[in-house]
């Protein structure tokens, strides 16, 4: 036992009581909602700066705080990285043009407890190709959360991405994974997005933890740039991202960070 947050895994994997549920639900509803309310920020001639400073109004106006302004010296309230930036792309000064893809990734405190959280998003016309990356990857990770039941394991997930992805001649970024949650922000376990089915920890009732893909249309390497931070496709091709935070139920999963306005996917208007 470790204390009234619940107990520790033999795997270091903390298992929160059922009470802890809510306090997630909460966390990720606010998240949530301020990648709903960015969609209209998302427009040729926008920069990314100016998205993450009302982005980071947003986090004030609603009582929360940003779990990034600060962690690790970063000092935005979001990532946002446009068309070959995998995750951890820097808000500045560049301006959006038309057909740019974009992931926005937040995560806020609320109470103690965090919503982690991103989603891809177009300025201006949606180009086929970017279309179909973008719709793989959302459903890559639909895919690893119906493997999330008790009994079944973190490879089982990642199996489930890697096979769909793979099967639509796509590729899975390896560099980066999903990481359990909670009360902090970054805890185990590593939830890789491949895997073998049937291998890593077994799923218990009451883990928490993000499942965020990353799918490229070349191949799977990556670079950080010089920045430390922004990380890119080395063969410059389009990569894209969709990240919930879950739990394990009893009998399968619940999703704490699902859009209210089913604004999930980009082209929930048409």
């Amino acid at each position: 036992m470790d204390d009234s947050r619940g107990r520790l895994t033999r795997d270091g994997i903390r298992i929160y009581p059922q009470d802890a549920f809510a306090g997630m639900h909460a966390a990720g509803r606010v998240a949530a909602e301020i990648l709903d309310g960015v969609a209209a920020l998302v427009v040729p001639g926008a920069t990314t700066g100016e998205i993450d400073r009302w982005i980071t109004e947003q986090v004030e106006a609603k009582g929360a705080k940003s779990a990034t302004i600060g962690y690790k010296g970063y000092q935005h309230a979001s990532c946002i990285s446009v068309n070959h930036v995998v995750c951890h792309g820097i808000p500045g000064d560049k301006k959006l043009k038309d057909g740019d893809i974009l992931n926005i990734d937040v995560t806020v405190i609320v109470d103690g407890w965090y919503g982690d959280t991103s989603r891809m998003y177009v300025a201006g016309k949606l180009p086929r190709k970017a279309e179909r990356l973008i719709q793989v990857t959302h459903d890559s990770l639909m895919k690893g959360i119906e493997a999330v039941k008790p009994g079944n394991t973190f490879g089982d997930i990642g199996h489930a991405i890697q096979s769909y992805a793979e099967s639509h001649r796509m590729s899975v970024v390896r560099d980066f994974c999903g990481h359990g949650l909670g009360r902090v922000f970054h805890a185990p376990p590593n939830v890789l997005h491949y895997g073998r089915p049937g291998t890593g920890p077994v799923l218990e009732e009451g883990m928490f933890f993000t499942i965020e893909p990353m799918i490229n249309l070349g191949r799977p390497e990556t670079k950080v740039l010089a920045d430390d931070w922004t990380a890119v496709t080395r063969d410059k091709s389009l990569s894209a991202q969709f990240e919930h935070s879950v739990g394990v139920t009893a009998d399968g999963v619940e999703i704490f960070t699902l859009s209210p306005a089913g604004r999930f996917h980009p082209t929930y208007g048409e």
